[in-house]
């Protein structure tokens, strides 16, 4: 229960409510320890003894009781509820903050529908541990007690006898919480699996359809569903189980007091009245072990979700601040790489002993063969990752010594595949700087070649664009996330691949808005159109993680290398 106590912890800023709702469920549990009362006093007193003025008391008195007993149940239903979904968003709160700090490697080995299905599915789970569950565990336990309690006023040794099923009550549930808790994990965990190959298939439903494989979809998402419906089959089995198992435990209870307190009214140690009021708070000790019960399974249930809530919790963030970090100041662009290595799984280097020195407003770029290594380099500049050994300056600072924030903050990236966020194009621009006036969004666009076409959408710079903007052309994106990036006005520039996936149209506008972007600061331009990259300062040809060429274009062309041999490739049919 160790994680089910650090949930707990969330509930520490509402104690003050909490101690309220204990209060509420205390004062209307009370009422159900009342009703025995009334039976033996009606009795023992009006029944027996011709009692009008008891039994004017007891009419009185259950109106009253019931009625403030309605006013602390709603108490405890609110306010308890008010808690719960108070914890649930700040839990998942937190969860989102954590992953957006978890480093990249994290999104690398994990898919997006299992990384939402934290936010959902298991989050959810802890709302009804900590909603419904709560309540009833608070309800019960009060009941619970208080019964015991009236139990031992009542007979004291008839209460002995009755507590005996007590340990074999709480063996039963521990066996049961053990294989309840075990099932519900593989319930997340398939829960998971589900919402990561919806989030797969409907967000790449262009190429099912374009495939036609919409069947095998259809198929993939049938085994999943059946293997979640065997789970929780599974779990249920074991839920059905432990609740007969403790009423049964129960039954063998009320046999020992029917037997014994009988035996006592026969032999007038105990009235008639005490022994149905002690049976009636014994079926009232039955129920709430047997609902307890039945919590207990729930909460198992839930504690899976939970466990998986603070695995995410606990994992390490990589790439993090040191406690003595520092802000990078403004800088002017040079760039030193010694020495750098780099592993993506800790066996097989991406990157072996790599150095270069680029000066402030140069223009570098990286070619050569697919995996090579030109990517990971433009990841480890603003720290996507850290390096496995070696440095990484810029201005003389290790980008590991200043904080993250301040690091990225001078850096623009415009990708291969410009992701959009489907709200309005002024407001996918202004991601670039949140703080800008629209006249600087509108200038920025301009600047990128995108206010003509921006313009001629439905609204404008107002047009929602959809979902990761679809609904453009390639080029219109590139040139959005170039508007962005101008915004941004960061020292330090790259270009991952950004014309790769256009049209000979698209791609020249696009171009011309890079080659405007690029004037004054330091660019790192990973290049598969060796055409783009002509007028670069210098070009660093990577293979198999090293780098094996490095010039001007003519340096390079006139070295008879791997860049000449790419280049005949490219341009021998021109």
């Amino acid at each position: 229960m160790k994680n089910y106590r650090r949930l707990l912890v969330y509930i520490k800023p509402y104690l003050g409510r909490l101690g309220l709702a204990i209060i509420c469920i205390i004062c209307a549990s009370g009422a159900n320890l009342y009703l025995p009362w009334i039976i033996k006093d009606m009795i023992d007193k009006v029944l027996a003894e011709r009692d009008m003025a008891m039994l004017n008391v007891i009419s009185v008195s259950i109106v009253v009781v019931f009625a403030f007993r309605g006013v602390f149940y709603y108490g405890q239903s609110y306010l308890v509820s008010y808690i719960g979904q108070r914890v649930v968003v700040d839990v998942r709160e937190v969860m989102f903050r954590k992953f957006q700090r978890m480093p990249m490697a994290y999104f690398d080995k994990h898919q997006t529908g299992e990384t939402m299905s934290y936010l959902t599915n298991d989050v959810g789970a802890i709302q009804s541990a900590l909603v419904d569950n709560l309540i009833e565990m608070f309800t019960e336990g009060a009941i619970l007690i208080g019964s015991i309690a009236m139990m031992c006023y009542l007979d004291w040794k008839l209460t002995l006898l009755t507590l005996i099923t007590v340990p074999l009550v709480g063996t039963a549930m521990r066996i049961f919480g053990k294989k309840i808790k075990s099932s519900s994990r593989v319930i997340q965990e398939k829960l998971a699996d589900i919402t990561s190959l919806l989030q797969e298939s409907i967000s790449s439903i262009r190429v099912v359809k374009s495939f036609v494989r919409e069947n095998y979809e259809i198929e993939r998402f049938c085994v999943e569903n059946d293997l979640n419906f065997r789970a929780t089959m599974k779990n249920v089995q074991q839920t059905s189980l432990l609740t007969p198992t403790v009423e049964f435990l129960a039954a063998v209870a009320v046999t020992l007091i029917v037997w014994f307190g009988g035996y006592e009214v026969v032999n007038g140690i105990m009235s008639a009245g005490a022994l149905v009021a002690f049976l009636t708070y014994a079926v009232n000790l039955a129920n709430p072990v047997k609902r307890l019960s039945r919590i207990y399974g729930k909460i198992q249930k839930a504690m899976a979700a939970i466990d998986r809530i603070f695995g995410v919790l606990d994992l390490p963030e990589t790439v993090n601040d040191k406690s003595d970090a520092i802000d990078l100041p403004k800088v002017a662009g040079s760039v030193v790489v010694e020495g750098v290595t780099f592993s993506y799984d800790g066996m097989h280097n991406a990157l072996e002993d790599v150095s270069f020195t680029v000066e402030p407003g140069q223009m570098i770029a990286f070619v050569g063969p697919s995996g090579a290594g030109k990517s990971t380099i433009a990841n480890l500049i603003p720290r996507f990752y850290d390096v496995t050994t070696g440095s990484i300056k810029i201005d003389g600072h290790d980008i590991r010594d200043v904080t993250v924030h301040s690091l990225r903050e001078q850096i623009g990236i415009v990708p291969q595949e410009t992701l959009l966020f489907s709200t309005t194009v002024m407001e996918n621009i202004r991601y670039g700087r949140l703080d800008a006036t629209d006249e600087e969004v509108i200038a920025a666009a301009k600047a990128a070649n995108a206010d003509q076409f921006i313009c001629d959408l439905p609204e404008g710079y107002q047009t929602k664009i959809g979902e990761r903007g679809l609904n453009l052309s390639g080029g219109q994106r590139q040139r959005m996330a170039i508007a962005r990036a101008m915004l941004k006005n960061p020292q330090i520039l790259i270009l991952d691949e950004a014309t790769s996936a256009l049209d000979t149209e698209s791609e020249k506008i696009v171009q011309a808005a890079l080659d405007d972007l690029m004037i004054g600061r330091t660019s790192f331009v990973i290049a598969h159109r060796l055409s783009t990259i002509f007028a670069a300062d210098k070009i660093f040809v990577i293979d198999k993680g090293r780098i094996c060429e490095q010039g001007t274009h003519k340096e390079l062309l006139a070295l008879g290398g791997v860049y000449s041999n790419l280049y005949n490739i490219q341009f021998s049919s021109l």
